[in-house]
């Protein structure tokens, strides 16, 4: 089997690039990538994070009005379902490349493995590890950002940098796991699945606050 598009070295690796861009995260994924590209989709949830991030920022402060922080908040929700559509996107193309789904399958309800019987089930998805390594880049970056702080005291620039080194240890350590997933998935001893997240909050036909507005409208 051909090796794997993705590696946690190179995921890394975009994460940090994108975080250094300027026009970062009003840019949108390079268009030289076509959205069968896993690469699409990675960037893709790296940027809904991202505006996830800044928005949620936003929702804490306390000197503005109500319905700007309404308005924080209905961003996030719309960030965050385009997050987690992301995900699934790329363990969609990914288990489609390692020929752990029928490919006809992989975009619907019920996606169907195709895994080896003797392979064992991980129950975090490839695409969830990379959701969790961009959320990991997002809190290494703003913590590298306090420890080159110059309005702050000498204590705060310490503890920034230990828990900086926390962080970055435990991306380390996520990456690793990627990448033992990734490597097992190729030899037949693990799998796993597209995992729908049916985020119901953002759907009126399903959001029974939102049902209850339409009854009242009806």
């Amino acid at each position: 089997m051909n090796e794997p598009a993705v590696t946690a070295a190179a995921l890394v690796e975009l994460h940090d690039t994108l975080l250094s861009q300027a026009t970062w995260p009003q840019t949108e994924p390079s268009p030289a990538l076509a959205p069968d590209n896993v690469w699409h989709w990675i960037s893709a949830n790296h940027r809904f994070n991202s505006l996830l991030w800044a928005e949620e920022d936003l929702a804490r402060r306390t000197r503005v009005s109500d319905s700007d922080i309404a308005t924080n908040k209905r961003a996030i929700d719309g960030f965050n379902q385009a997050r987690n559509d992301a995900t699934e996107r790329v363990d969609e193309l990914l288990l489609i490349e390692l020929g752990l789904v029928d490919a006809t399958s992989a975009r619907t309800d019920a996606p169907v493995s195709m895994a080896p019987a003797t392979a064992r089930l991980n129950s975090e998805t490839a695409g969830a590890m990379m959701d969790r390594l961009s959320i990991m880049a997002l809190k290494v970056h703003a913590m590298r950002a306090q420890c080159l702080r110059t309005d702050v005291d000498a204590e705060h620039i310490a503890s920034s940098r230990i828990k900086l080194d926390r962080l970055l240890t435990q991306r380390t350590d996520l990456a690793a796991c990627l990448d033992a997933l990734l490597r097992d998935c190729r030899t037949g001893q693990a799998y796993f699945k597209v995992y729908r997240q049916f985020k119901m909050y953002n759907d009126a036909r399903f959001n029974p606050a939102l049902v209850a507005e339409q009854r009242c409208a009806s």
